[in-house]
């Protein structure tokens, strides 16, 4: 079966010839394997045999002037198209740091808001055509990559603080940035549908907790967010396809709202954080594809992994309904001795 065949399935909750396998490796992690023994320039995925689920995005930036402001030979400080102004470490596998943020105030808000106006060069039209065009010849699952909520809001418009402050304080502003970037999404995706491009799912980032609990309270989330997360399953419900959330950390009590609101898959199912990847596929394995759920922190213990392996693939997969990858990525921890045993225990444990 192909990957689009076979995630087809799970969407359907049904058995498939076995579980879809993905996942996000580090750029060290990469680089280690090649170290060990995998061909340079090979796609990770048909070097393992493995899935490939594809992205393709649009520009909803403010596009404020992209400007280096520091570089040397170990870091970069720069200014991004949203006002945002970043240090980036050279080294592999580094997080950057956020140090400033120009839309800190409603007002501010405003004058981005004027620059987010859509129109059709936010979308890379030859970059569109020849990645569907491939991705159907390789039988890749296409997803369009949505950009809005709170997490995006947060980190790349407004900062932490400053988000939960206004959530509390002034939630007018929060639901309209929530909704201008939403309605963003929606007019360029609309452009491209309406011009016969055709994706099997829609993908968003939107992570709403940390370890052992949420950024934001239920009612929060109710009053601020919901409305938002509704719409976007809802343009994809429209056109026939999938809504995919990917939401990190312990986001538990939201899940009964996600799925009400029709949501067809959630990922990572972030066991770290305090996600039980068993008891959601108990309560929602009939309404969600679960994606996710095996530990990340345990894939360079080859013991571990493969008893975690044995506990949960077995139930996760029953009639269907589950994708297999990390609870987060690969980390360059894991050799790639580790990763081929992992893949293969999967496919060996996934099979219908």
């Amino acid at each position: 079966m192909t990957t689009r065949e076979r995630v087809a399935r799970m969407f359907e909750h049904r058995e498939a010839d076995r579980i879809p396998i993905t996942d996000d490796p580090w750029a060290g992690t990469l680089r280690r394997w090649v170290g060990e023994g995998m061909p340079a320039g090979t796609d990770w995925r048909d070097f393992l045999g493995i899935d490939k689920i594809r992205r393709f995005g649009v520009d909803i930036s403010p596009r404020y002037q992209r400007e280096t402001l520091e570089e040397t030979d170990g870091y970069i400080v720069y200014k991004t198209e949203y006002g945002v102004t970043l240090k980036q470490q050279k080294l592999e596998d580094s997080t950057p740091e956020f140090i400033d943020y120009r839309i800190d105030d409603p007002k501010r808000w405003a004058e981005a808001k004027k620059r987010m106006v859509p129109s059709p060069d936010r979308v890379d039209w030859d970059g569109l055509g020849r990645d569907l065009a491939l991705w159907r010849t390789e039988g890749a699952w296409a997803q369009a990559l949505f950009w809005f909520g709170f997490d995006v809001t947060h980190s790349w418009m407004t900062g932490f603080e400053t988000m939960l402050v206004a959530m509390m304080d002034d939630p007018d502003w929060v639901v309209d940035m929530f909704a201008h970037m939403l309605e963003m999404n929606i007019a360029l995706y609309d452009t491209v549908w309406d011009k016969g491009h055709r994706f099997d799912s829609i993908f968003w980032y939107d992570d709403m907790g940390y370890k052992g609990t949420q950024f934001f309270s239920l009612k929060a989330y109710r009053a601020l967010l919901k409305d938002a997360h509704k719409r976007a399953i809802g343009w994809a419900h429209d056109r026939g396809i999938k809504a995919h959330l990917h939401s990190c950390g312990m986001i538990e009590p939201f899940v009964p709202e996600l799925a009400e609101m029709g949501l067809d898959a959630l990922n990572p199912l972030e066991v770290k954080a305090g996600m039980d990847p068993l008891k959601l596929k108990r309560e929602f394995g009939g309404r969600l594809v679960l994606h996710g759920g095996i530990n990340a922190v345990l894939w360079n213990d080859p013991d571990a992994i493969r008893a975690e392996l044995e506990r949960v693939i077995p139930a996760l997969k029953e009639s269907g309904g589950y994708i297999f990858s990390s609870d987060h990525s690969i980390p360059n921890t894991v050799s790639l001795a580790d990763i081929r045993g992992i893949i293969g225990l999967v496919k060996q444990l996934g099979a219908y």
